[in-house]
């Protein structure tokens, strides 16, 4: 179905070229799904594009705002484009939406109430939990999210998790896991983690999706109507060998990143194998906050008495090996 973006917007043009349908304005005669997107990443042109793609690859008509919080002024993006393109977050707090992505940012070493915009921030996750449908939080954001909802404190890791990962499901009764396999592959890219014993499940947290090697992946807050991915379903094919190479031109303390070029060996182009999980999540949740009458949070389901996903051991996802995970 079309993505609506904004006029001239650069990824208008890379997913038309890709075949994805892209209006610059609704159908009225069409429901559309109206869903912001608080862009925290420093590279905004390339996540606007990974969204928007997920996006106008479900069977939803959506409509997507770009927004950044009024206290932040990016350094690595053009002013130009952040005029023509994005909203400040006083301007689109009065609108009605029916969903919220946050993405990740590059803060990760700061603590939360260190982060220049984190009062801002705050309250954009108490309007997605008092005035939408929904919310979709991503890897820093997911953590801040359930820091200011739950008070969990991140971790940090004793080095980067970097690679593509095997997430096992976990609970596969959830709506939102529709579809997705037992076992599917996701980018991971982060030094700090959510401790899976650290969590308050009893609250009416479910934890869906986990590795022993790299943690918790996706969690579902039905208190809260909001979804929790610590990991990159958006991710392009070469995300990740950017990030690779960059740090590895900087002089920084880089391994390759596990399971993701051919036979661990950089000179090998890797292929995207989690885009259709990306897109089954992402079509999970837009049909999920499609269906919802109200806001009222629906009521959790009593959590097995065997939690095999607390079973991760950290010593492991720490240690590298030459193994796919």
């Amino acid at each position: 179905m079309p993505i609506i973006l904004p006029a001239d917007l650069p990824a208008a043009a890379t997913l038309r070229h890709e075949g994805v349908a892209v209006l610059d304005r609704p159908d009225a005669t069409r429901r559309t799904l109206q869903v912001a997107l608080v862009n925290l990443m420093p590279d905004r042109p390339t996540t606007e594009t990974q969204f928007a793609r997920l996006l106008g690859r479900s069977s939803f008509d959506v409509a997507l705002t770009l927004v950044i919080p009024d206290s932040h002024e990016p350094k690595t993006t053009p002013a130009a484009h952040i005029a023509a393109f994005y909203r400040r977050w006083s301007e689109i707090a009065d609108g009605r939406f029916d969903g919220l992505i946050v993405t990740g940012a590059p803060v990760e070493h700061l603590p939360f109430a260190d982060v220049h915009y984190w009062t801002e921030l705050t309250r954009i996750f108490d309007w997605a939990r008092t005035r939408l449908r929904g919310s979709y939080y991503v890897c820093w954001a997911a953590q801040a999210a359930l820091k200011h909802f739950y008070g969990v404190e991140k971790r940090a890791l004793p080095e980067k998790a970097f690679g593509v990962f095997a997430q096992r499901v976990t609970m596969a009764g959830p709506a939102l896991m529709r579809g997705l396999p037992e076992i599917f592959p996701t980018p991971v890219s982060r030094h700090t983690e959510m401790r899976c014993t650290d969590i308050p499940w009893s609250c009416g947290l479910l934890p869906l999706a986990a590795s022993p090697r790299s943690g918790l992946a996706l969690a579902e807050d039905r208190p809260n109507r909001a979804v929790y991915m610590f990991n990159h379903l958006e991710y392009d094919v070469d995300t990740l060998q950017k990030e690779y190479l960059r740090d590895r031109a900087a002089g920084l303390p880089i391994a390759v990143p596990v399971g993701y070029f051919p036979g661990d060996d950089p000179a090998r182009a890797p292929t995207n194998t989690w885009r259709r999980a990306g897109e089954t999540l992402i079509g999970n949740w837009l049909t999920d906050i499609a269906t919802r009458d109200c806001i009222r949070p629906a009521a959790a389901p009593r959590l097995p008495s065997s939690r095999p996903w607390l079973n991760t051991d950290r010593g492991a996802r720490a240690r590298r090996t030459a193994t796919a995970p």
